[in-house]
């Protein structure tokens, strides 16, 4: 799984900057969960996503394989 949040912030024509702000994470945590270097995200940073993005979890995340 991966997570399509750039796709989305693309989509609405929002930054990553504009995101940063509105989730009010570490730098650090941010950018890993938005580049897609991390292992897991937190409920609450999920929920914080989908009110901010108006968008479904489902909208979030993208399906792949490693080949």
């Amino acid at each position: 799984m991966k997570l399509r949040i750039l796709e989305i912030l693309n989509q609405k024509g929002k930054t990553k900057y504009w995101l940063y702000i509105q989730m009010g994470l570490s730098y650090q945590n941010f950018n890993k969960m938005v580049n897609n270097q991390t292992n897991g995200i937190k409920f609450d940073n999920l929920q914080a996503l989908c009110d901010i993005l108006e968008c479904t979890p489902n909208d979030l995340f993208d399906e792949y394989y490693k080949k």
